[in-house]
């Protein structure tokens, strides 16, 4: 097995070798460079071509948010994102996740779950809990600037089925969720929402949560 190749950036020197330490006694992944600010960040990532780049958000230079726009807005088959928070819900997080990062984990993860968070991004999947979904999303959204949203022209595009499954999405429901609700089978989940997530042209399911709180398709707040 090809290891998963990660970048670490960071400002703060201890941070990065903690996550090193975690990280170097996994067999599947090899940590492949460490930057100190965001700007090292984006040339890393362009020279190093990582799988995966742990993102801190506050740093020197350029933010980890910036510097996620730069990387993931280059290409999309480039790294994956995954932000480093100190706070459970903080400012920056719902800008992390327009600007392309594909998830985040506080940075006191537990090791092992730092581990299956890198394997899940790296698979192309969002690292978002449905249950982190509801409230990180519908609360930033309600934060915002109020405005009269307009649906994508895209959006004529998508089935009756896929814009429903859409919906449940962005209310934070998983695929075995919405299976449920839906009483269809997982398989059939999936296979909607990979043709809704190409028909938009979004790469991942934290993109369409967002898409679905900005463009009004969902309300802040909505249960």
């Amino acid at each position: 097995m090809t290891p998963l190749r990660i970048l670490i950036a960071d400002d703060q020197a201890l941070v990065r070798a903690g996550f090193r330490m975690i990280l170097e006694v996994e067999d599947d992944v090899e940590i492949v460079g460490e930057a100190s600010d965001g700007a090292l960040a984006v040339d890393m990532a362009r020279e190093l071509a990582p799988d995966v780049v742990l993102m801190d958000i506050r740093m020197p230079e350029m933010d980890g948010i910036e510097a996620t726009r730069l990387i993931t807005g280059e290409d999309e088959s480039g790294p994956r994102v995954l932000m480093l928070t100190t706070f459970d819900l903080n400012e920056y997080v719902y800008e992390a996740l327009r600007a392309g990062a594909s998830g985040f984990l506080l940075k006191d993860v537990p090791p092992e779950q730092l581990a299956a968070g890198i394997r899940v991004v790296a698979a192309g999947d969002a690292l978002i809990a449905p249950a982190i979904t509801k409230r990180l999303i519908a609360e930033f959204a309600q934060a915002r600037p109020a405005a009269t949203p307009t649906p994508p022209p895209s959006f004529d595009d998508l089935t009756a089925r896929e814009l429903e499954v859409f919906g449940l999405i962005a209310r934070g429901l998983s695929n075995a969720e919405i299976a449920a609700e839906l009483i269809v089978s997982e398989t059939t989940v999936k296979t909607h929402v990979a043709r809704l997530l190409m028909k938009l042209g979004l790469r991942d399911r934290v993109q369409a949560v967002v898409l679905a709180y900005e463009s009004g398709l969902v309300t802040p707040g909505a249960a």
